[in-house]
């Protein structure tokens, strides 16, 4: 299907609004080309060295893909994903046993997009979170089926960068001035203690937080986003997570970076879909 028809599924079957804003679920905001500063205040090795480049236009759908939309996909498609391919995902594990390490990733064969948290969850009252235990590979078939494709990191980079409500301050998109938060991040001594002073103890609905200058959501925070940019035999992520917080992770700027296998999946990991601008 073109991207033409993705704005007929979006509008026939997700007609709900999400977040706070009243903004259109399955919209997209143009952003235009550009020079800028890729990996601009690297913290951490892989961000830098600092490098200007310049990026063609393309837009970009304003929120992660939702799983009611990727619910919609897997309907008309009867596709199957990683995890239920081979049985299971990465889940996070935050144990209270003193005797236990206090964080841990398991393999969790009961756990797949369908099922989030393992044996007994489901979807219900989760529609507008942004659909996690997700691959690489299962992105692209949702893009493809979507009229779209998964951004490249320079193109989404440069989309968070536009975005920062302070372009003089990297971290402006997690956080006010004040310290109030502009996005869905751990709060606490991670992984101990979580004051949810996000409001969100895990992923939260897409738009929960005001967009970016450039009209996009959840750029930072809530969960880490498939790009196109191989990064030796993986790929990077971008944006952060609700697990990023000050004492732990802190990537909550558009030039942190990470990189996981193609078909790899896990409770932090999402993304949302761009198309080359029009014509």
């Amino acid at each position: 299907m073109g991207a033409v028809a993705l704005g007929t599924v979006a509008a026939a079957v997700l007609t709900s609004q999400f977040g706070r804003s009243g903004a259109q679920l399955g919209a997209f905001i143009e952003i235009p080309g550009g020079g800028f500063i890729q990996g601009s205040d690297p913290v951490y090795a892989e961000e830098g060295p600092p490098s200007r480049v310049y990026v063609s236009p393309f837009r970009m759908q304003t929120h992660e893909v939702t799983n009611s939309q990727f619910k919609t996909f897997v309907q008309a498609t009867g596709y199957v994903t990683d995890a239920e391919r081979r049985g299971g995902s990465a889940q996070f594990c935050n144990s209270s046993r003193p005797n236990v390490l206090p964080i841990s990733w398991t393999f969790d064969r009961n756990v797949t997009w369908r099922t989030p948290n393992g044996v007994g969850s489901t979807l219900d009252g989760r529609s507008l979170h942004p659909v996690v235990h997700v691959s690489l590979n299962d992105a692209r078939a949702y893009a493809k089926w979507a009229g779209g494709r998964i951004p490249s990191e320079v193109e989404w980079e440069y989309a968070a960068t536009l975005g920062l409500l302070d372009p003089k301050d990297p971290e402006s998109s997690a956080r006010r001035p004040d310290g109030t938060l502009r996005a869905n991040v751990w709060t606490g001594i991670f992984p101990r203690v979580n004051t949810r002073q996000d409001g969100y103890e895990g992923t939260g609905p897409v738009g929960s937080f005001e967009p970016g200058r450039s009209g996009a959501y959840d750029m930072i925070g809530n969960v880490w986003e498939w790009t196109e940019t191989a990064d030796g035999p993986h790929f990077t992520i971008k944006g952060g997570s609700f697990l990023c917080s000050e004492d732990h992770c802190r990537r909550f700027r558009p030039a942190a970076r990470q990189s996981m296998e193609v078909d790899f999946s896990a409770a932090h990991i999402g993304f949302r879909i761009i198309t080359d601008a029009r014509q």
